[in-house]
């Protein structure tokens, strides 16, 4: 039982974020300096921000220099505000000179907003504190912050990403299970890919999240770090046999109805998803699972794949389902794979080189952030408010990366403070002593961080009154607070929400070709790699699943346009379709790769013919997406001839399905781009990167 309390993520996420949070005011209360204890309680919203809240290999690193940009954000705030520079260029100034982090590395990018919310921080407290006193409490917090962090996390095991793992098997169960229990509905793809899609994509989502906390490990060598490396191993085994499909749904029909086949691939398909269920809840909880074996219901499915063989999808069945048996029962990876690479990270001053470049994206996040921040001191200014600081927090808290997360995100912090507001207003009524105050703070605190990762609303409503209660215990003016925060977070949501349209958008619907392009070119990559005459296995998974990501980011970006507004709605449908054919090939690229591990192998002359052909087709459909003119490569679409007396294999099957898919995507790409807005970004031709 009490494993199941202390390592469940929300309740293991709200307890150390509630001591770190508290025990500086604990500590101030004891030593008789509460205000200095919730000053300190400021910082760790910072550090929160900064990504500082999970240790790996350079996590001491990246807290100095954490550390150090607060002091420095905090110490030009004060000291720009003593020259009387206004408030509007300093906050452009400061974006603009801590833009840089984003072309270090994704990890450094969050150092930006980090250090802004630092500096207006310091805004909200400047004539309260001495300057030197600023920069001592940011670095003093922030060591605070990182000590106790790894602390927590040294006796949790890396619990992030045991989560993560956790996750992941459970969202690998669920896709298996609709995939397989749902097998006669699955005759219309219009309507049974779209579901499926969605469990794949969250399940990309995850692999993508644990190779960056592979980055994130402190020492990959201990025993503990290698048996999560393993499980994490074993899941790309799982996600690569759950992926691949034969797409024959006629086929899949008559075998329905010859035999009782839709009984046996539900029960395995059952078994499967309850011990994917099971290993999620053991790495989780730091469980040793319970011997498997699923040898009954293998056997039935291999009684029925002998029984049909004149129909592939028993044969299928058995190939995938015997193998997914078999790690579930050793809990061991199927082929060795490298799974840490050197992460890309640029120097310092190339990095600024870069920045300085009117088409960084770096400078114009930077710059929209910085002109979004002077919009709001402007306002500020305006309305008579000395330290607009509510409204520049709630910009920062509530922009987010894309247009339908900012949205989002703008709808639970406006509700969420109107309501704790209410509540506030409330309970300051009560005119409780210092001593219940301090204590109910604590317990909404720790009740707004068990929610704070599902429903980002219904924490605002206890951070809010925390906030007031805080403002309370510092000036005594709590009820003060109240109205003008109201309408310095809905100016602040305004602001955002209009710089997220207006100041340079970042539209997925624009960048669709570019991301069609480059999963095309991701495709050729693996293709060529599995019909050399002697694949590495290695790069093979490397291809494999960059080929996985690929999709996964077009298809990310196809689920953001579509909640884009003002945008031709032809054009997303038809590049829905698109990206449907793209997950047919996807599947198959799975399914090759695993007859390409078991040496299943083309001749040498067939397997060159197939790759011609294969290479034409991609790069005949890169061309549709950057031209929109008159072209006519059917031809070149064709695929190679079959000897009528020979039994095509199963490599070429899936060769020459993936070949039927691109000439549809072919045809689509024809009538789709034709059809978008015909301005600004969709009509740049230059689809592929410069690589150094």
């Amino acid at each position: 039982m009490w494993r199941r309390l202390i390592y469940h993520p929300e309740i293991n996420y709200a307890l150390r974020q509630t001591l770190v949070l508290c025990l500086p005011v604990v500590i101030g209360l004891l030593l008789g300096h509460l205000q200095i204890g919730l000053l300190f309680s400021l910082v760790p919203a910072c550090c929160n921000v900064a990504g500082l809240d999970t240790p790996h290999k350079r996590f001491f690193k990246r807290l100095i220099i954490g550390g150090l940009l607060f002091a420095f954000s905090g110490y030009l705030m004060q000291q720009f505000l003593l020259w009387h520079i206004p408030l509007p260029l300093i906050l452009l100034i400061l974006a603009l000179l801590l833009g840089v982090n984003a072309e270090i590395s994704p990890l450094h990018s969050r150092l930006l907003p980090a250090a802004l919310v630092a500096a207006i921080l310091t805004l909200s407290v400047s004539d309260k504190i001495p300057i030197w006193q600023t920069s001592l409490l940011y670095i003093i917090g922030t060591t605070w912050y990182g000590l106790a962090t790894w602390f927590w996390f040294r006796l949790w095991q890396e619990q992030p990403m045991r989560e993560t793992l956790s996750l992941l098997y459970r969202e690998l169960a669920d896709y298996f299970e609709a995939k397989y229990t749902l097998l006669t509905q699955h005759t219309d793809p219009e309507t049974a890919l779209p579901p499926l899609l969605q469990r794949q994509q969250k399940v990309m989502d995850l692999i993508t999240q644990l190779y960056q906390q592979l980055y994130m490990i402190s020492d990959p060598r201990s025993v503990q770090h290698k048996r999560l490396m393993r499980t994490f191993q074993v899941a790309l085994d799982l996600q690569e046999h759950i992926t691949v499909s034969l797409h024959l749904p006629d086929e899949v029909q008559k075998l329905v109805q010859q035999s009782h086949a839709e009984a046996i691939i539900r029960r395995n398909a059952q078994v499967i998803a309850k011990r994917l269920r099971v290993l999620s809840d053991s790495i989780l909880y730091h469980h040793n699972p319970a011997h498997f074996s699923m040898e009954n219901e293998l056997a039935a499915l291999e009684k029925l794949a002998s029984q049909t063989q004149d129909n592939p999808v028993g044969q299928f069945c058995f190939y995938h389902f015997s193998r997914i048996g078999r790690l579930l029962r050793t809990q061991r990876p199927l082929y060795r794979r490298t799974l840490l690479d050197n992460q890309q990270r640029l120097p310092f001053w190339p990095a600024f080189a870069n920045y300085l470049s009117l088409k960084s994206t770096g400078l114009r996040n930077a710059s929209r952030m910085g002109v979004t921040l002077a919009i709001g001191s402007g306002l500020g200014m305006l309305f008579d408010l000395p330290k607009p600081y509510w409204i520049l927090l709630t910009i920062m808290f509530v922009s987010q990366n894309g247009y339908n997360a900012t949205r989002v995100r703008i709808q639970h912090r406006a509700i969420g403070t109107m309501a704790g507001l209410v509540v506030a207003a409330g309970i300051l009524q009560l005119k409780m002593p210092q001593s219940e105050v301090l204590t109910l703070m604590l317990v909404i605190t720790l009740i707004s961080y068990l929610w704070v990762r599902k429903n980002y609303g219904l924490a605002m409503v206890g951070f809010t009154v925390t906030a007031v209660y805080t403002l309370q215990l510092l000036t005594l003016q709590g009820a003060d607070f109240l109205l003008p925060r109201l309408v310095d977070t809905v100016i602040g949501c305004v602001l955002a929400f209009a710089s997220m349209i207006w100041l340079w958008p970042q539209w997925q619907s624009g960048l669709l070709r570019k991301n069609a392009h480059q999963a095309l070119e991701e495709y050729q990559n693996h293709i060529q790699l599995l019909l050399a005459e002697e694949p590495d296995i290695t790069n093979l998974s490397h291809t494999r699943m960059k080929a996985n990501q690929a999709h996964n980011t077009l298809f990310n970006s196809l689920n953001q346009a579509m909640q884009e507004p003002g945008f031709n709605s032809g054009y997303l449908t038809d590049m829905r379709l698109w990206v449907t054919h793209s997950q047919f090939i996807v599947e198959h690229l799975n399914a090759m790769t695993i007859l390409a591990r078991d040496h299943y192998m083309l001749p040498p002359e067939k397997a060159a013919n197939y790759l011609m052909a294969c290479e034409i087709a991609l790069q005949s459909c890169q061309q549709r997406l950057e031209y929109d003119g008159p072209g006519n490569e059917t031809t070149l679409l064709a695929q190679p001839e079959l000897d009528p007396s020979i039994m095509p294999t199963l490599m070429e099957r899936h060769l020459r399905r993936m070949l039927s898919h691109l000439q549809t995507m072919h045809t689509i790409s024809s009538l789709a781009w034709r059809e978008r807005p015909h301005h600004g970004i969709w009509l740049k031709r230059k689809l592929r990167d410069n690589k150094s």
